[in-house]
Parts: C-alpha cells; structure tokens; sequence
C-alpha cells in the first residue's frame, strides 16, 4: 500500500540495521502516521498486547520478529542456555494475545525452525530467515486473494445489467462488495485479505471509485 505515494507494508525490518524492526503504530491513525522501531521481544510483545499492531496476518509477522529479537538478545549475552531462553520469549509473546491463531502458529514455527541450528549464530540467522518469510508470504498469499478475487468481480460485473453497464460497456455492471472484520491492508502485511480484490480492482482500472 502507498502512503504518501511511497509503498509501506505494515512492519519491515530497518534498511540500515537489520537488528531494528520498524512498524506502523495503528494507535495513532488516521491523524498521524507514525513508524515505532522495535528492538526488544519485550517491546515486540507490548506492540501486540497494546494494539499498536492489529489483525491477524500481521500479529503473526509481529511474533514472528519477536522471536528474531529474542534471538539476537539471546545471542548477545546467554549463548548456553539458548534454548531456554527462546522458550521463555515463546511464552512471553504468546500471552499477549492468547486467542490469536497466527500469533501462537508463527511462534511455533519460530521454535521448530531455530531447534535445527548448531549454533547461537545459526539460530539468529534461522529465525531472521523465518521471520522474514512468514512477513513475505503473508503478503504474497494476500495478492494471491485479490488477483482470484478480481476475476471474480470481472465475471459477476459482465453478467450485471444496469445503467453503469450501459454507459460503460466495457466495464460491465457495478460490483458491490461487503466485507467483514479486520481484513484490510492494515490487518495483514501488505494487501489485505477481503480488501484484496478491490484494490486490485482499482489499480487495474476496473473500479472507478470506491466509496465507505
């Protein structure tokens, strides 16, 4: 999504240091926008827990750089006892939103994934791969929903017959959409879930406005 005419996902690790995880604080919006960089799994977990991230996509990318963090602060200064110490950082987050499904599912994965390494070093490295993978396929499988959804919305328009399709012939009849819950772009990393298609719609050119 574009803020500012600049493409922004929800949350991101930092460009010039990859040990800071940036992410927009929804506290604050509409008014204000404000990028939080995150350091900490203590941070991480109080981000998740006071809402300043929501939605279910993008709780399980928070907790899934929560466990990165842990990692490197783990790393850093209780090297023997690693394992431990990423369990405890698991229970941590974990308590912050006990319901969430991708919460306590990207934390496992998260857990499953660093057991495989050797070392304090292979561990980080492992959880940053993770990391970054369930934030990338988060977004992908969201532009997956709103490219399927488009050809939905194209075929419901051309079956439609009404003075939009006869204005408009090429476009077909006007498609409304009702959506439910948290499914919008905010909701996840990029995209959204329910919101996908229409704004795919929209940037194929094929929704002239969209409206509340």
């Amino acid at each position: 999504m574009k803020v500012g005419g600049k493409h922004f996902r929800t949350i991101w690790r930092k460009s010039d240091d990859e040990r800071v995880v940036q992410l927009i604080d929804q506290r604050f919006l509409p008014h204000d926008f404000v990028i939080e960089e995150i350091r900490t799994v203590e941070q991480m977990a109080t981000a998740i827990r006071e809402m300043h991230v929501r939605g279910a996509g993008l709780i399980g990318a928070s907790a899934g750089y929560g466990m990165y963090l842990a990692a490197l602060e783990t790393a850093c200064a209780r090297r023997d006892s690693f394992d431990e110490h990423m369990t405890g950082a698991a229970a941590q987050l974990t308590a912050t939103r006990p319901t969430a499904v991708n919460l306590s599912w990207a934390i496992d994965r998260q857990l499953q994934n660093i057991a495989a390494g050797k070392s304090a070093d292979e561990k980080v490295a492992l959880a940053l791969c993770t990391a970054d993978s369930i934030a990338d396929e988060d977004a992908e499988h969201c532009g997956m929903i709103g490219q399927h959804g488009l050809a939905l919305i194209r075929q419901i328009a051309k079956t439609k017959r009404n003075k939009f399709a006869t204005a408009n012939p090429s476009c077909g009849g006007t498609v409304n959409v009702l959506t439910h819950c948290n499914a919008g772009w905010l909701a996840f990393v990029d995209y959204g879930s329910a919101t996908a298609p229409i704004y795919a719609a929209h940037d194929s050119g094929f929704i002239a406005c969209v409206g509340d």
